[in-house]
């Protein structure tokens, strides 16, 4: 058995393991709510119980999975592409860039000329928009895709930026702030089928792209001058890898909002259960990823029920307790 054979041997049962455990807390999800187990019980005998259920907690759960996957895989892209344990879907500015896409259509959303050009996509397609807006700020400041430290350097620049830019508006107009308030902190009650569909499309097109490039990862975990040796088209590999990273962030951030740490602890959490390529690392951070939102999602509505956390602060703070206890034990 060869080395490559050895480091992937355990890589499938975790990807059905990890399988099974999103389908399981997406189940969860469809009980967790006000009326607990009784209106999911009542699914097939009661409407009103059947619409919570079918048209509410579902899409909902659901969208939190696709969601995680979304962010799990991007949060696994950067860290390969980047050589970088701490990167996280964030750093090219998208996470900025959403959050004055909001601002932009919650302020001048009835009279701007740019927002009747999004195709009325509301506050989703304004976020989304200015995610991706970021993300090209960010590859022109850099110059391109053709070194790494400056495009990372670029991404944190623009987030600074476009972060004060939206912190200086909401605090000139409060009333932004209180629209803005529940993307800003995570949320997956808005979430419907169309966005779970949305989603899943991308979640798809990323997953084909991302794993294309696997072994062009392995190849760049030696450093760029070795994968360069090896004939490895680097800024080609750099602007598909940045382009997925920008995709599925700003798909996931479109309809769920800022949600913390999944993007950055479901590619650390799949190192520490198996030794894999990126060709298995990357789905497998996606299911990763899925199955922690989901979970995180539950938690937050049953933990203070029937009132509701947001999901985002739930997940950054079991996340960056996760982390600490991870440096912790490392450093011991």
């Amino acid at each position: 058995m060869n080395t490559h054979t050895q480091t992937n041997i355990h890589a499938p049962r975790w990807a059905l393991l990890l399988l099974a455990l999103g389908l399981v807390v997406v189940w969860l999800g469809t009980a967790a709510g006000s009326q607990g187990w009784q209106a999911w019980w009542s699914a097939g005998a009661d409407t009103v119980s059947r619409q919570i259920v079918w048209e509410i907690r579902l899409p909902r759960s659901l969208g939190a999975w696709l969601g995680g996957a979304l962010l799990g895989l991007a949060g696994a892209v950067a860290q390969g592409l980047f050589r970088n344990p701490l990167a996280d879907p964030y750093l090219l500015g998208s996470a900025s860039g959403r959050r004055w896409g909001g601002v932009y259509l919650s302020l001048w959303g009835g009279s701007a000329w740019a927002v009747n050009a999004w195709l009325g996509l509301g506050l989703t397609g304004a976020a989304f928009v200015g995610a991706v807006l970021a993300v090209v700020l960010t590859l022109v400041l850099a110059r391109g895709v053709q070194q790494t430290l400056r495009l990372l350097l670029a991404g944190v620049v623009v987030g600074v930026v476009l972060g004060a830019v939206t912190s200086l508006v909401s605090l000139l107009q409060p009333q932004v702030l209180q629209a803005m308030q529940g993307f800003m902190l995570g949320s997956t009650a808005f979430v419907s089928w169309s966005a779970c569909a949305t989603m899943a499309a991308v979640l798809a097109l990323c997953l084909v792209l991302a794993w294309i490039f696997a072994r062009v990862l392995d190849a760049l975990s030696l450093g760029e001058a070795t994968a360069q040796s090896l004939g490895v088209p680097l800024p080609l590999t750099s602007m598909v890898m940045v382009g997925v990273i920008s995709l599925a962030t700003g798909a996931a951030v479109a309809h769920i909002g800022l949600v913390a740490f999944v993007g950055l602890a479901a590619p650390h959490l799949v190192r520490s259960l198996v030794r894999c390529t990126h060709a298995w690392r990357l789905p497998l951070s996606a299911l990763m990823g899925g199955a922690l939102l989901v979970l995180a999602d539950v938690m937050a509505r049953v933990v203070l029920a029937p009132q509701e956390l947001p999901v985002g602060v739930l997940t950054a703070v079991l996340g960056g307790g996760y982390l600490l206890w991870l440096m912790r034990k490392r450093v011991g």
